[in-house]
């Protein structure tokens, strides 16, 4: 067991005032599993109000109340607590239309989406299992809690959560629970657009991605169906072993966990299809592949309701992931118009890629490797890489006798001579080209 103090505290002080109370769902799976737990959830039979009396010399928050949860804050950590229920309806493919407070524990776990989620532990680690989550659990196997047909037409969104714990636990989806999964697909366009983003996220940082995403692309493509004219793409290149889409997903999946980079690589070669050409030797091409793959994903995301700040970071990499990296110059020109923490990540972006195409191609990674140590160099000697840097600025530039946008051009054209190499930092000599310029 690995309860921590204050979710035993809460468990005792309700079993001490006459009540059942266990940990259940996601904290037990994960305990199971030896995974990392993050949130604990508990489950009672005491009522919403029962429990803000007993709770009351705690800050107690009526989270979901009609639903029968509550939120208590113990030493700063919040609890959700909840009532036995069982849930009545699913008019909207979301929530209960109405709720009904049980006394029974297995009516309350009956209610829940899969097997591995409907376990509940009580304080001493006594186990309560009535759909035998345990056993599917050390099976390796996502099996919905009775009916899977009942189970994703109750709350839609299930259908992507069985996929993300497809990808996060490594786990096979059970015959009907696939079947169902994918009969229902087309439910998912019923679900809000952040519901199934949120989905995304978390399935894009799972260890098993690529397998998920590979066996259930008709799901993943009902939320987002430009990836539709990437299934099956061969791209007919000797630098590509598999089709656009697997690719791309193989990329996921190699990528280091940070959900902006995933994301990038979700999207990265999303454009390709719209963009291929072969020449007279049977050879595909892609030319500007990147820039209509940055300018599609934008559009998914902001139709997917991510923020303004990930969409710009995602699409920067996507634009740039097929551009040249192999000297200090371009090291230099990259910093300067992204900045330093970006490309570190086109850097990785582009190894990821490199990561899903054939074994020969993994040399360039030594490469990037060695361009990414450069930069930590250039940053570390403060190198001149952006106009801040540079020894002179736009009052100078106009004391020279630069005008209006005339003064912008030439900082960008000393700034480009400086990284090169053909003109110190010195404000001196920068003036006396600038003057030059001017004449």
């Amino acid at each position: 067991m690995n309860y921590s103090e204050n979710c035993k505290f809460l468990l005792r002080r309700l079993e001490s005032s006459g009540f059942q109370a266990y940990i259940v769902g996601g904290c037990v799976r994960d305990m199971l599993l030896g995974r990392k737990i993050n949130d604990m959830d508990i489950t009672t039979n005491a009522s919403p109000q029962q429990v803000m009396e007993i709770f009351s010399d705690l800050k107690v928050i009526p989270t979901g109340i009609k639903h029968g949860t509550v939120t208590v804050l113990y030493d700063c950590e919040p609890f959700e607590i909840t009532t036995f229920r069982i849930d009545r309806g699913y008019s909207d493919s979301r929530r209960p239309d109405s709720v009904e407070f049980s006394s029974s524990l297995e009516e309350d776990l009956a209610r829940r989406d899969f097997t591995v989620n409907a376990i509940a532990m009580d304080i001493n680690g006594n186990i309560h299992d009535p759909f035998n989550g345990e056993a599917d659990l050390k099976a390796g196997i996502l099996r919905c809690v009775g009916k899977p047909e009942k189970r994703f037409s109750e709350d839609t969104l299930r259908i992507l959560r069985c996929i993300r714990f497809l990808s996060v636990l490594g786990f096979k989806a059970d015959k009907k629970t696939a079947e169902a999964a994918m009969s229902l697909k087309e439910k998912l366009d019923n679900i809000s657009r952040e519901r199934c983003r949120d989905e995304l996220c978390k399935m894009l940082m799972g260890d098993n991605f690529a397998e998920a995403a590979l066996e259930y692309r008709e799901i993943i493509s009902q939320v987002i169906p430009e990836f539709r004219q990437c299934f099956d793409f061969q791209q007919h290149t000797h630098y590509h072993c598999f089709d656009v889409y697997e690719h791309i997903i193989r990329t996921v999946e190699a990528a280091p966990k940070d959900i902006v980079l995933r994301t990038a690589m979700f999207f990265h070669d999303i454009g390709k299809p719209q963009m291929f050409t072969m020449d007279d030797k049977g050879v595909g091409h892609f030319k500007g592949h990147a820039s209509v793959s940055a300018v599609m994903a934008q559009d998914i995301m902001k139709r997917l309701r991510w923020d303004n700040d990930t969409i710009n970071k995602v699409c920067t990499i996507i634009s740039m992931h097929s551009d040249v990296i192999n000297t200090d110059i371009h090291v230099k020109r990259i910093i300067s118009k992204i900045g330093a923490d970006a490309f570190f990540m086109l850097i990785e972006a582009k190894k990821a890629d490199n990561c899903a195409k054939p074994e020969f191609v993994l040399a360039e990674n030594d490469v990037f490797d060695k361009m990414a140590d450069t930069a930590r160099m250039l940053i570390r000697e403060n190198a001149c890489m952006s106009l801040k840097q540079l020894a002179v600025n736009g009052e100078d530039i106009a004391s020279a006798g630069a005008k209006g946008r005339n003064i912008g051009n030439i900082l960008n054209d000393l700034l480009e001579n400086v990284m090169n190499g053909s003109l110190p930092n010195e404000k001196t000599a920068l003036i006396n080209y600038a003057k030059e310029m001017l004449i």
